[in-house]
């Protein structure tokens, strides 16, 4: 079977970004040859990893995490943010190894937003793991990145799927994963009973943390949010917007959408189930296009 040559583009989603891993694992066995890969947030985290050759190593690490492995990473700091997230990026590091963006063997375009210019920067040289923590510092959850004048945050903020970086690729298509569509109902109908309780329990717990600094405003009983769930879902609602907005500018051959209520934005004790479920999206998808052909 002859080989299509791929620019992949990896969008944010937290903890659902681990469905990068099935979609890319789906486009090997299809025999999608990825040449580039562009990320933002999540997508850069995973498309760094990937582009580095280290994906599987990744992979297993995060599907052997639980709940207070998570916990343990953790790095909590006063200074006007929840993380520092040094502790993360450290492992990571020991994982993957120091690497140069332009020594990779696949393309990588990390994005991030510049907050003193207010504009989107497009992070393709220099040290991996400083091109990473810029693209996932999640504003107010995750510390900014400051490298000289610029103060560079998460790439969501302003092109939460980054088509664009790979305009100039000489590849035949351009696949794009967008993890911010619209819900859909009963997405894991067989586990609800059970992730439910644990899902609650271990968000309480930074919860209760974040409420000693920022308690609720009054709110009805029905739309009372914590703290950190309206910055989450604050973020989300924008982040689908700009999303529909750069698609329609810069539109990729095939786009992979997936529901923004697959799973929490930190349940990464679920990367098995999340990784499973990219493959089988992906899979399912590309069924589709050669039926129709």
């Amino acid at each position: 079977m002859n080989t299509t040559t791929t620019s992949l583009v990896l969008g944010n989603g937290g903890a659902r970004g681990l469905v990068h891993i099935g979609v890319i694992r789906c486009l090997q066995k299809r025999d999608y040859d990825i040449r580039y890969v562009a990320g933002s947030s999540m997508g850069a985290l995973v498309g760094g990893i990937f582009a580095a050759g280290k994906l599987d190593i990744y992979a297993d690490w995060v599907g052997g995490l639980q709940r207070r492995d998570i916990l343990r990473l953790l790095d909590w700091s006063l200074d006007g943010v929840l993380f520092k997230g040094e502790r993360i990026i450290d492992v990571l590091r020991e994982l993957v190894g120091d690497r140069q963006i332009e020594d990779l063997p696949i393309g990588f375009t990390a994005v991030a937003t510049d907050l003193t210019q207010r504009q989107e920067v497009w992070l393709n040289r220099g040290d991996l793991f400083g091109a990473i923590p810029a693209s996932i510092a999640v504003p107010t959850i995750c510390a900014p990145v400051t490298s000289g004048n610029p103060v560079l945050i998460d790439g969501e903020v302003v092109n939460p799927v980054p088509v664009a970086p790979t305009l100039n690729d000489h590849t035949d298509i351009t696949f794009a994963v967008d993890l911010n569509g619209p819900s859909e109902p009963d997405l894991f109908p067989a586990e609800e009973e059970t992730i439910r309780p644990t899902r609650n329990a271990y968000s309480a717990r930074i919860g209760q943390f974040i409420e000693r600094f920022w308690p609720n405003s009054p709110a009805p009983d029905e739309q009372r949010l914590g703290f950190s769930d309206l910055i989450i879902r604050s973020m989300e609602t924008m982040q689908a917007r700009i999303t529909q907005s750069k698609l329609a500018a810069n539109p990729p051959h095939h786009v992979l959408t997936i529901s923004r209520n697959l799973c929490g934005f930190s349940e990464f004790h679920r990367a098995r189930e999340l990784i499973e479920f990219g493959y089988g999206r992906t899979d399912h998808l590309f069924s589709g296009v050669e039926h129709r052909r």
